[in-house]
């Protein structure tokens, strides 16, 4: 009798607590997110958002295979990407992928939810700033970016634009 009705309680327990299920946001969600003057599209594919951003040609040229790598970066640590992740609890991961005028592929990095805590949030998107606001006169600044996104991330460059 004392095991049918432990039974009957965990069963009861197990359907009564039906979790909510996970949200993800849309891609116009995702583009909304982000302030760009730019060339930004978003499709979301699961549960894994990707940003695509049309890089200026004149960084490319300007900041070589430096800003090449550092694009990604700029757009994965940012209050915007931060944002995304407290909104939506199912978003697991945001890829960013940058692209020239002429749509070939610059660089690539993924960053997943559970990458950073409160302390390294703060860390990266401070970094971000920094390389953003200072980084032409300071290239190191961008250097340490950079640095940062590759100890953090999944990423890929293209071996057209970093050799």
């Amino acid at each position: 009798m004392m095991r049918r009705v432990l039974l009957v309680g965990v069963a009861a327990a197990f359907w009564g607590c039906e979790q909510a299920p996970l949200e993800v946001p849309a891609a116009e969600d995702v583009v909304a997110a982000y302030q760009y003057s730019g060339r930004l599209e978003a499709e979301v594919s699961g549960n894994v958002a990707e940003v695509t951003v049309v890089q200026p040609g004149q960084q490319l040229r300007r900041g070589g295979a430096l800003w090449a790598k550092v694009g990604p970066y700029i757009f994965l640590f940012s209050k915007e990407t931060q944002g995304l992740f407290e909104r939506y609890d199912g978003l697991a991961a945001v890829r960013v992928v940058t692209k020239a005028s002429n749509g070939q592929e610059i660089a690539r990095a993924l960053l997943t939810r559970d990458t950073f805590n409160d302390v390294t949030w703060n860390r990266a998107i401070l970094a971000a700033v920094k390389a953003r606001k200072d980084g032409t006169r300071s290239p190191g600044l961008v250097e340490d970016l950079v640095r940062f996104g590759e100890d953090h991330t999944t990423f890929e460059y293209s071996k057209r634009y970093v050799r």
